[in-house]
């Protein structure tokens, strides 16, 4: 099938193009990409006023299958990932039974590949049953198709198996990926601060993230291994991982749209929405989040999609789970929050959303060039909307930005040469 997509800006953070081209997809792939393409096609896409951007790639999401598919499935989620413009996106093993062995794993793939709408691209825990006690196979689980390792929101507190695991991924050519929080510290509802004592809820302190950033920090800098942090939140962090950089250590972060979008006051208007793990901090954090995004620090911005049903989510603050959806939120917050204050510019979007993220997954995607299948996302950015719960497409609805205007809407998302999902 040839689809043709006229009159497009296309931005792509290798090629530092950022002006209008027609392109061309014939098959699976990149055929041509012009000024004008007078050639005919299948199917023509006038993408007058519209962004054209290599597919977006979420490395750190929850799909909740196997074992929790009241939350989630692998097909809910994959139609909620590819409404939010995102072509590959990378679940961690927080399910039931865990992905701890090749079994499991297949059975996971072999669902994504059923569903067949995103590159489906899941992790291996780092131990089994994520108990932080006895490391996986790393080799077979890599063979059976594992992007990388990490035992998610379930800490590896033994830092001799933690140490054991990163060189072992680093010398398979991947990565542990790190949820840093130090348990000892780490009690609470919400960020501890004024919010968290007017609402009289425990407040989960900053250092239980920061101490065990620091420990991946020092383990891969003393045995010169990758080392990745999920979802940094605070200032000091930033701080760290910036430093560590400086220095040639082979450190890696990512960070959420929910920590350059709000602050622990967000809690008061969203409740139990904007509660999730770490919390959302304060506003020197949120500038640091920005200002690591900006400077290169923080790598890639994740969405931590993470779904709960609306009965665990009314629970009181300090009973329900951490977690929000992300994925059809995350390019308007990112556009509202970064593009619109003139943080960063479309060219570093794409740098943090799809280049630098199949960079570190090492996968041959983002960009967008002749010859390269064709994962692309095609948006309005001035396209406002109210974001209902009746518009959600995930199978969960908790979100802080429900009820909240919009900006920017993905129209298209495309996959492998196929659309796999178009905005009515």
């Amino acid at each position: 099938m040839k689809i043709l997509l006229k009159n497009g800006t296309l931005i792509d953070y290798k090629t530092k193009i950022n002006e209008k081209f027609d392109i061309m997809i014939e098959d699976e792939k990149i055929k041509t990409i012009s000024k004008e393409i007078k050639k005919k096609a299948d199917k023509v896409i006038d993408c007058t006023n519209l962004k054209i951007i290599p597919g977006m790639i979420d490395m750190h999401c929850h799909l909740r299958e196997p074992g929790f598919e009241y939350k989630e499935t692998i097909e809910t989620g994959a139609k909620s990932a590819v409404a939010g413009g995102f072509t590959t996106i990378c679940p961690m093993p927080n399910t039931k039974p865990t992905p701890d062995n090749k079994e499991v794993l297949e059975k996971i793939i072999a669902e994504a590949k059923r569903v067949n709408l995103c590159n489906i691209l899941p992790y291996s825990s780092v131990t089994k049953g994520e108990k932080g006690e006895e490391l996986i196979d790393f080799e077979e689980m890599k063979t059976a198709g594992a992007i990388a390792f990490s035992d998610d929101g379930m800490p590896v507190v033994n830092s001799k198996i933690m140490r054991e695991a990163m060189i072992k991924a680093d010398s398979l050519g991947t990565f542990v990926a790190s949820h840093c929080e130090e348990k000892s510290v780490s009690k609470g509802a919400i960020n501890a601060g004024r919010i968290a004592e007017k609402l009289g809820v425990e407040g989960v302190l900053p250092e239980a993230e920061e101490i065990m950033a620091a420990r991946e920090i020092v383990i891969s800098e003393t045995n010169n291994v990758r080392g990745h942090i999920c979802h940094i939140s605070t200032k000091t962090s930033k701080n760290m991982v910036r430093d560590a950089k400086k220095r040639g250590v082979k450190i890696t972060a990512e960070t959420c749209p929910h920590y350059f979008t709000f602050t622990a006051r967000e809690v008061l208007a969203s409740g139990t929405n904007a509660k999730m793990n770490p919390p959302l901090r304060e506003e020197k954090d949120k500038l640091a989040i920005i200002e690591g995004l900006k400077e290169g620090t923080i790598d890639c911005i994740i969405t931590d999609h993470a779904p709960h049903s609306k009965e665990e989510k009314m629970q009181d603050l300090s009973k329900a789970p951490n977690g929000i959806i992300g994925f059809e939120t995350a390019l308007s917050a990112e556009i509202m929050n970064l593009i619109d204050t003139n943080e960063i510019d479309y060219l570093n979007l794409v740098r943090l959303t799809s280049y630098t993220p199949a960079k570190l997954l090492k996968i041959d995607r983002g960009v967008i060039e002749e010859g390269k299948i064709a994962d692309i996302t095609i948006f309005d950015e001035n396209e406002k909307y109210i974001y209902t719960e009746d518009k959600i497409v995930s199978k969960s609805k908790n979100s802080p930005f429900i009820g909240k205007e919009l900006k920017g809407k993905v129209k298209y998302t495309i996959v492998g040469g196929r659309i796999v999902y178009q905005d009515n």
